[in-house]
């Protein structure tokens, strides 16, 4: 059987996984089953699966424990990195796709120039706007505390 903060933490990927093929229909009413192995998007998965972890260590070892200070410090840096770094990659990413948009235009209108089409577009959505963190946050504390609640009462 898999350790119980780990398992946690998965349950916290996949919820936030599966959540985002509705909240996508209520924003494009559009079903993009797409969202299920995608990232970026509301909610986090990153931040519902560390905060998930991280709620259950709290809650099983409590706020005083390594654990928990481990895991705490973990959870900030994913966080961070998914609406910083990642955030600006998808940003970069953007930008570099406009760019070849253009050189493909240019290349059309001027045959001679040297151009070598790509075979796809760089990933945009890579990284996570505050209030899709924020979601991922409120899923993995629902998930942590659920998944703790359950094995404390067996």
């Amino acid at each position: 059987m898999l350790n119980r903060a780990l398992s946690t933490a998965l349950i916290g990927i996949g919820a936030a996984q599966f959540l985002k093929v509705p909240v996508s229909y209520l924003e494009t009413g559009v079903w993009d089953w797409k969202k299920l192995l995608g990232s970026g998007d509301m909610p986090s998965s990153h931040s519902s699966a560390v905060t998930s972890l991280t709620t259950y260590v709290a809650l099983k070892n409590g706020m005083a424990s390594i654990d928990f200070g481990v895991s705490s410090i973990f959870s900030l840096i994913v966080m961070y990195d998914a609406m910083g770094v990642r955030w600006h990659a998808g940003e970069t990413a953007i930008a570099v796709n406009d760019m070849y948009e253009q050189l493909e235009k240019l290349a059309h209108e001027h045959p001679n120039f040297p151009y070598k089409k790509r075979k796809k577009e760089l990933k945009e959505v890579m990284g996570h706007m505050p209030i899709e963190v924020a979601g991922g946050i409120a899923l993995g504390l629902a998930v942590g505390a659920i998944s703790y609640f359950i094995e404390k009462d067996k």
